[in-house]
């Protein structure tokens, strides 16, 4: 299991957790404010870029880094669970053939295509740290036959990108470590098809690998029990990616499982709706452990919290917390101020960033007692 990853921007230590700047944005904050926070990555879609500003855009304003004062590494999603939720809502809105993903979203004033090929020359072309295969996303309660569809074209197009992503890095003469490519394992709630992909795709041969299809059940509860065997399927030597995973617990949960990266939207839409992660105690205090009921929400609009002359989170040395109270959080929040926004957002992906810290000191010393 590896600690850390060397990538063209940077060094990236494992575990950790990358917010979701869909868009090549992450809302209410800007680099500095990222940074600052403790994030060490990004993850952007392109499936959005692709269409919002657009690849010739992004190309002209000189890539994702230049584009977004972002010189940290970046990771770009295929798109494939996009397109699908997309499709999957809307059948009129686009198809998904072996060849790839046809799409016209709403309000949109043209057609897309996505193939594996230029999925994977998009990517690169954006200055991507890490590369993602596009795969072909189903839910885990979709039927056996549809399960079965989605791991073939899954594996015909991680070869497909592996090839495409071979040549492009062939004829572009890059400084530096050249970008890597995960490939997804797909299979739904299927263990034998989650092996049966996970096996395809380490004899075709990629960098990484991740977790694919929605990491929750009908219920919003983790699945464990699939995603603990997928994990298994790949060498500890490989990173894995969680994606879509980062609810607390569910970050803490799939870490011990073996997982490295981990992404979502959550800790970032909570904090503009006025909804804070804190811990229950300092963490930097000894004893402090991630068991039990170890988190909780702050609300702003609490009524409680109204001269409350503390920080959001106990022992938090945020930019947020460090400076206003969470009573003058909650004066902003009743206002409708937009200053809130970027302060809850700071505080909580500060709070993410303290996590993987924890979580990275927990891991080095669950293998320390392995090998004594």
């Amino acid at each position: 299991m590896t600690d850390f990853l060397t990538l063209q921007h940077g060094q990236l230590p494992l575990p950790t957790f990358l917010p979701d700047a869909t868009f090549g944005t992450v809302r209410a904050v800007d680099s500095r404010d990222l940074s600052e926070a403790g994030i060490r990555a990004l993850v952007m879609n392109v499936f959005h870029l692709m269409q919002r500003p657009g690849s010739s855009t992004i190309t002209a304003l000189g890539g994702l880094h230049q584009m977004t004062a972002w010189s940290g590494p970046i990771v770009t999603d295929s798109g494939g669970f996009q397109a699908y939720s997309l499709i999957r809502n809307n059948s009129k809105q686009g198809r998904i053939t072996d060849q790839g993903l046809t799409f016209q979203p709403e309000g949109a004033e043209r057609r897309f295509q996505l193939t594996p090929e230029k999925s994977i020359q998009l990517q690169l072309s954006y200055g991507a740290d890490i590369v993602i295969c596009l795969d072909d996303c189903t839910h885990v309660d979709d039927p056996p036959a549809e399960q079965r569809r989605s791991v073939e074209r899954t594996i015909r197009w991680a070869r497909r990108c592996r090839q495409e992503f071979d040549r492009q890095v062939a004829q572009r003469r890059r400084q530096g470590p050249p970008p890597l490519l995960f490939a997804v394992v797909q299979g739904g709630g299927d263990l034998h098809l989650r092996a049966e992909c996970a096996a395809a795709l380490l004899d075709i041969g990629f960098d990484g690998f991740g977790f694919g299809g929605w990491p929750l059940d009908a219920q919003g509860q983790l699945l464990d029990e699939v995603l603990a065997f997928t994990r298994d399927q790949i060498p500890a030597r490989f990173p894995m990616h969680a994606l879509g995973v980062g609810h607390p617990a569910s970050v803490v949960a799939c870490a011990r499982m073996g997982y490295d990266i981990f992404d979502s939207a959550l800790p970032t839409r909570d904090a503009r709706q006025g909804r804070l992660l804190a811990f229950t105690a300092d963490p930097q205090r000894p004893g402090f452990q991630l068991r039990g009921d170890w988190f909780t929400y702050v609300y702003l609009a609490d009524r409680k919290h109204v001269k409350a002359d503390t920080p959001i989170s106990p022992g938090c040395q945020c930019y947020t917390c460090s400076r206003y109270s969470l009573g003058y959080l909650h004066h902003l929040h009743k206002l409708g101020e937009t200053l809130v926004l970027r302060l809850a957002t700071i505080h909580n992906l500060h709070f993410m960033a303290q996590l993987m810290e924890l979580i990275r000191h927990e891991r080095r010393g669950s293998q320390a007692n392995d090998q004594s």
